[in-house]
């Protein structure tokens, strides 16, 4: 089975409105043009024959075992705010939404978790562990993104330093498997060693592996009290030399993000968003959280007297709500900014150790400079993930676009490599990324990846030609 797909004709289309309802089927030219791509329709646009809204895991269970049975690829969709290219039907098929299973049951206090639906928003989640006293940390720029998107994706965000990723995150997963199967992976328990861990490898695999219906999540206690630092330099390796200062405190930051004066410029420019600190080549910009004000106050005059000691020029405390939400404001409004400030805009959001930031963006200006591409470099440098933004300025005809673009790209990855790096820190690799991903890895690498996708995908219709491609 699997490649060439079967086209689907109406007795498909009729079993599918059979199993779920009509009113929640459309049909080729009935089908939305927003559903043919994610967040970066650069990195393909691609209709489905048949677009579906589910409501029960029963109705993916059925639908699942139709398409595998008949060969037919299914691609699931969230809030499409994914940025890899990874929400589109490249071989047609079946593209089913889940944002209808956006179910949030109560808090669960004794085990301090909270069960939600895939097609549960991130806000909403977050919004019903506070309403509880409680925090769910996970904090992706895109709020409106759907919880089963944050599980298949394993986003990360700016608070990543102290808490960690959505994997870190995650107690137990209940999926529906590509032949219609549903199958939990763990369970409510803080640490299991059972057999190897599934849980773990589906959080991340960009919805090739299985359709997650629903998910357990552990919360925290809320922390009482946070507070942001600004701090200016004259140069960004100052700057980037600051991080392992911070970290080596006593004092675990919540957030550390790096911002280039430029590139504040262009927010400020564009979005009218007011940055407090006008002083300084590169800014760092420190959050931190407590359980107390005085641990609070404790952490804020440490790092203050660090960053003084080691070259800023000044330490700004945003101590208001409203004073960190003009910080905030600004490092938010980047990718908007850009892309008021450029006709278009490519992206490689790698990971590369801390040590080895300035190093990376001093490589990557220069790479992207001899190629005659504008390069804004960003990013969480508590955690080494800098997202690197070619802006396409004026005078580029698509064709110096592209090429300039996918030489700028190779070598960037080959750079991130070199410093022991990874292709990707939060964004995935999706259909954007593929053709990166072999040399990245390498073959060996490869082989596991497919060995892995037909222990669960055997005719291969989940999401196909996402991650790996099999029909090379």
């Amino acid at each position: 089975m699997a490649f060439p797909y079967k086209k689907m004709d109406e007795t498909d289309y009729d079993f599918i409105r059979s199993v779920t309802s009509p009113d929640r089927v459309a049909v080729g030219a009935e089908i939305a043009d927003e559903y043919y791509h994610d967040e970066m329709p650069n990195y393909g646009i691609f209709p489905p024959e048949l677009y579906v809204e589910a409501e029960t895991k029963e109705e993916i269970s059925k639908i699942m075992a139709y398409c595998n049975e008949h060969n037919i690829p299914v691609v699931i969709r969230g809030a499409g705010s994914g940025l890899a290219g990874g929400a589109n039907c490249k071989y047609g098929g079946v593209m089913l939404s889940i944002m209808r299973m956006n179910k949030i049951w109560p808090v669960d206090h004794k085990n301090q978790t909270i069960t939600v639906q895939p097609g549960a928003l991130l806000l909403d989640v977050q919004a019903a562990a506070a309403a509880e006293g409680l925090f769910y940390p996970p904090d992706p720029g895109e709020k409106t993104a759907t919880i089963g998107g944050n599980v298949i994706t394993n986003a990360g965000g700016m608070k990543a330093v102290r808490y960690g990723l959505t994997r870190d995150f995650v107690r137990c997963i209940e999926a529906v498997l590509p032949d219609g199967s549903i199958e939990r992976f763990s369970s409510n328990v803080v640490k299991n060693t059972t057999g190897y861990d599934i849980k773990d490898l589906v959080i991340g695999s960009e919805g090739t592996l299985c359709v997650v219906t629903e998910i357990t999540l552990k919360l925290l206690p809320a922390p009482n009290c946070t507070c942001t630092l600004v701090m200016p330099f004259h140069s960004l390796e100052e700057c980037a030399d600051m991080v392992p200062k911070v970290l080596e405190l006593p004092f675990v930051p919540t957030a550390i993000e790096f911002l280039e004066r430029e590139l504040i410029d262009i927010v400020e420019r564009n979005l009218h968003k007011p940055f407090p600190v006008k002083e300084g080549e590169a800014v760092l910009i420190v959050m931190y959280d407590a359980s107390s004000q005085q641990e609070l106050d404790n952490a804020v005059e440490a790092a203050a007297e660090a960053a003084l000691a080691n070259g800023a020029i000044d330490c700004c405390i945003a101590n208001t709500p409203e004073r960190a939400g003009s910080v905030w404001e600004v490092r938010g409004g980047i990718l908007e900014g850009m892309k008021a400030d450029s006709v278009s805009q490519e992206e490689c959001d790698v990971v590369v150790p801390r040590s080895c930031i300035a190093q990376y963006v001093k490589d990557a200006k220069r790479i992207a400079s001899s190629l005659g591409l504008r390069v804004e470099p960003c990013g969480h440098c508590g955690d080494g993930n800098i997202h690197t933004e070619m802006l396409r300025g004026n005078d580029m005809t698509d064709e110096e676009w592209e090429s300039a673009t996918g030489e700028c790209l190779r070598q960037l990855y080959a750079l991130s490599k070199e410093l022991g790096g990874q292709l990707s820190g939060e964004h995935g690799i999706g259909n954007g990324r593929i053709e990166y991903l072999k040399e990245f890895v390498g073959p060996r690498m490869i082989r596991l990846y497919k060995a892995i996708k037909l222990a669960f995908d055997e005719n291969l219709i989940l999401n196909p030609g996402k991650i790996i491609e099999y029909n090379e």
